[in-house]
């Protein structure tokens, strides 16, 4: 008798695996210069496509960055929206600074503002615009950590949260008077380093940037998973009180990856801005980040290359069902938890793991 198919995909999956995330890798990597070819050119990838798989690469990297949280140290977030919508602000007020010149931002002027608040000022410099990018998301992660671990709080209190925190975010965003834009945001984007945001060979830029960042933030995971921190952090998401017994304060090692994981969602956020061209309060909304943490857990918290998955099919099937029949996405999302939950508690990925020792 012949052996089911995930049986034997599971048997080959650490052959399987590494091959087949290199050609990933192989065609990410071949695929932005395919939109230089002619329209006419049975290969030529129009800019459309590029910027979806370039948002959908953003997306992965969130999700890579709320396993680290979730998949390692235990922590659901509901709230990671925030730090990648922050990211994304950061970088749009820069591409704002840049197609206004000398100009106040076209919303500001609508608004009869007279001068620039004092968070704008030298948001037209690309460096200092990379440094928000950073520093925001990270140190509101730091501060929130800090106080959040030191009074112990953790499990579903910590999920509602981060949730209450991100839903905050949204309100102050939508308001006019805080000068990001009100409920509109930033959009009109025209020029980045000089180059037009619009040009194919800004969008391979872009594209190529958020390739290496997804390696990257995979990598990052990897080198912690096996270093003596990753398994201090799989301690204090299966016995937290077992490790406090044997002498290590968990709540440094939350705070580092929590913190680590808010910056990397920032990064994303920023990438995500010029290749949309667009950044509103609605990327805070907690819908967002329930929607990562059901990337996750499709693709298979704790395996890094499972949220990639995960993120994959998640935002591919949003692109198709959102224009073929918007009415159903909802039912369809929450169809996908639900079978994860009842058949794949290991996730996609945990298929092919069967295998594995």
């Amino acid at each position: 008798m012949s052996q089911p198919l995930t049986l034997t995909l599971a048997r080959k999956a650490p052959r399987f695996i590494p091959l087949f995330g290199s050609l990933i890798l192989a065609i990410l990597l071949v695929l932005p210069f395919l939109a230089l070819l002619p329209a006419s050119h049975p290969l030529s990838v129009s800019t459309w496509m590029l910027t979806l798989v370039g948002k959908i690469l953003c997306y992965a990297i969130v999700a890579v960055a709320l396993d680290l949280v979730w998949g390692y140290a235990g922590m659901l977030s509901l709230g990671h929206g925030i730090f990648f919508a922050l990211g994304g602000y950061a970088m749009g007020m820069y591409l704002m600074r840049q197609a206004s010149g000398e100009s106040l931002p076209a919303f500001m002027s609508f608004l009869s503002w007279s001068e620039l608040p004092w968070f704008w000022w030298g948001t037209q410099h690309f460096a200092w615009a990379m440094l928000l990018v950073v520093m925001i998301p990270g140190l509101l992660a730091l501060i929130f950590g800090w106080f959040a671990f030191r009074s112990k709080i953790k499990g579903v209190y910590f999920s509602i949260m981060t949730q209450a925190l991100t839903y905050a975010g949204m309100l102050l965003f939508f308001r006019n008077e805080t000068g990001f834009g009100g409920n509109n945001g930033f959009t009109g984007f025209t020029t980045l380093l000089g180059f037009s945001v619009t040009a194919t060979t800004t969008r391979i830029a872009l594209f190529l940037a958020t390739v290496v960042l997804l390696v990257a933030s995979l990598a990052i995971g990897f080198a912690l998973a096996k270093s003596k921190f990753g398994r201090i952090l799989t301690a204090v998401r299966d016995a937290e009180n077992r490790l406090t017994f044997c002498g290590y304060d968990p709540r440094g090692f939350k705070l580092l990856v929590w913190t680590l994981s808010a910056v990397l969602c920032g990064l994303a956020g920023a990438l995500y801005v010029p290749q949309v061209g667009i950044i509103n309060p609605g990327e805070m909304s907690p819908t967002n980040s329930i929607e990562a943490a059901i990337w996750v857990a499709l693709g298979g918290r704790g395996t890094l290359v499972g949220p990639v998955i995960g993120a994959a099919l998640v935002n591919g099937a949003k692109s198709y069902f959102t224009v073929a029949m918007p009415e159903y996405w909802q039912l369809f999302l929450g169809g996908i938890f639900i079978a994860v939950t009842l058949f794949l508690p290991r996730g996609v990925y945990g298929l092919f793991r069967k295998g594995e020792k």
